[in-house]
């Protein structure tokens, strides 16, 4: 799966120096609550929390953090209703996106995105004008210099791991969504950590843009991103990152 979209290695590279780490607990907590209200509070019981809760994991959020998150989903605690809402979208160049959110005011987030998306060489698309062209994927990051690659593909595929392909200093396994978990626990199990671990979108078919219209598109994405509202940004965006300034 790595290096089948560029935009996705652009974040895992992002992140990595980003010190936004309140922003990535915000979408993490986020992700926590709703799974929490939607499928209980137990991650044994409820395939989506678990997911989430090894993203906290992943990104080191603090127990207590965690702990409080679910507590809200769940009714324990008071806390703000999130609704769900995904925005299909086309960025410069005729780019698939896939905008997947998490908001207390829809009424808000909607003209929003659209603003941005506008502003920036994009347009808001119909319903399932491009969620065709993404599939739901397990996708766990873990830093080469962590384990060696033969001992990482051997508990990978042992739990039902697809693929274990290298990009940089990271290696990505690739699992199917009803593996994820599996994998993702079996890599704990072995004290293997990860850097991320996630159900991410991935795209069928790329669209390459040239060194202008690469830039314009992924500065699209990124302004999309930083929303607030935003939890996710897929897009089958690729180009040659020589001919970027």
């Amino acid at each position: 799966m790595s290096g089948h979209n560029k935009w996705s290695t652009i974040k895992h590279k992002k992140a990595a120096a980003d010190a936004k780490r309140g922003k990535v607990f915000t979408k993490i907590i986020k992700e926590l609550t709703i799974a929490a209200r939607l499928g209980g509070g137990d991650p044994e019981g409820n395939p989506r929390l678990r997911t989430a809760v090894s993203a906290a994991k992943a990104a080191n959020m603090p127990a207590d953090n965690l702990k409080r998150a679910i507590q809200k989903g769940t009714g324990e605690l008071p806390g703000v209703t999130y609704e769900e809402i995904a925005y299909e979208a086309y960025g410069p160049g005729g780019v698939a996106v896939y905008i997947e959110c998490l908001t207390d005011n829809k009424m808000r987030t909607t003209p929003e995105i659209r603003h941005i998306l506008s502003k920036h060489g994009g347009n808001l698309a119909e319903p399932n004008s491009v969620a065709w062209i993404f599939e739901k994927r397990g996708s766990l990051q873990v830093a080469v210099d962590a384990v060696e690659e033969d001992r990482l593909l051997e508990v990978v595929l042992e739990a039902g791991a697809d693929d274990l392909s290298r990009e940089d200093d990271m290696f990505e396994v690739e699992t199917s969504p009803e593996a994820f978990n599996g994998v993702n626990e079996a890599l704990e199990a072995a004290g293997i950590a990860t850097v991320e671990a996630d159900i991410v979108m991935v795209p069928s078919n790329l669209v390459k843009l040239d060194g202008k219209k690469a830039e314009q598109c992924i500065r699209l994405l990124e302004l999309i991103e930083e929303h607030d509202d935003v939890q996710k940004v897929s897009a089958n965006l690729d180009f040659d990152e020589s001919e970027l300034g």
